[in-house]
């Protein structure tokens, strides 16, 4: 494989409408569906895995200072990201983690159906963010961004729903901050070098990250 080329590695990559329109470009394919489960059940796999290793990372740093547990977070908002550059379809980043928190609270885990409402937080925080590009950038800062979405979708739940708005500001400020960081780092940017490495298996050539990866070769 020879260096991404300037336009590539530089700029965002953008996914041009395809003949046909709009309707064209943002409708969903079989395959679109196929692809979105498939990543789903993936993504729920990862997070189970991520259930044991990412809980006790959080409770250490927690226990450290408190708010600082938001640094495991990322893993568990990847769905969202790599459903999104993948499929590049309205819902796809939703459905993605949506399906994966599934999957991760059917296997079980210690926070059970709640799971579930995370995935949904989550899932439109990162799809907002593909939305308001209009779903036609899917470089790396789209893909932070998207990760970064999903951490205040993250935040807001926990804030609003599951006890924190009860707990300080200081431990509030933390936590966002963390939350967002690892969204940033462990969803998005590394989302986004998960999705470029499959596609250059040619894994995923009916799709447009696909293509991209064949020109960069």
């Amino acid at each position: 494989m020879h260096a991404p080329t300037e336009s590539t590695a530089s700029h965002e990559s953008v996914d041009p409408a395809r003949p046909g329109g709009l309707e064209s470009r943002l409708g969903w394919r079989v395959v679109d569906i196929v692809v979105a489960a498939v990543l789903g059940v993936a993504m729920g796999l990862v997070f189970w895995v991520w259930n044991t290793i990412g809980y006790a990372w959080f409770e250490a740093a927690d226990a450290l200072t408190p708010g600082f547990g938001g640094t495991a977070v990322g893993v568990w908002l990847l769905g969202g990201v790599v459903g999104g550059l993948v499929i590049r379809k309205p819902g796809a980043a939703l459905l993605v983690e949506l399906v994966g928190a599934t999957v991760s609270a059917l296997i079980g885990n210690v926070w059970g159906p709640t799971t579930i409402m995370s995935g949904l937080a989550q899932g439109l925080g990162a799809e907002a963010v593909f939305a308001a590009f209009g779903y036609r950038r899917f470089g790396i800062p789209t893909a932070a961004l998207a990760g970064a979405g999903a951490g205040v979708g993250a935040w807001l739940l926990e804030f609003f729903l599951f006890g924190n708005i009860a707990k300080t500001v200081a431990f509030n400020a933390i936590y966002l901050s963390t939350v967002v960081l690892s969204g940033v780092v462990l969803a998005g940017i590394l989302g986004w070098l998960l999705v470029r490495a499959v596609a250059a298996t040619g894994a995923l050539g009916r799709f447009a990250v696909g293509r991209e990866a064949r020109r960069e070769v």
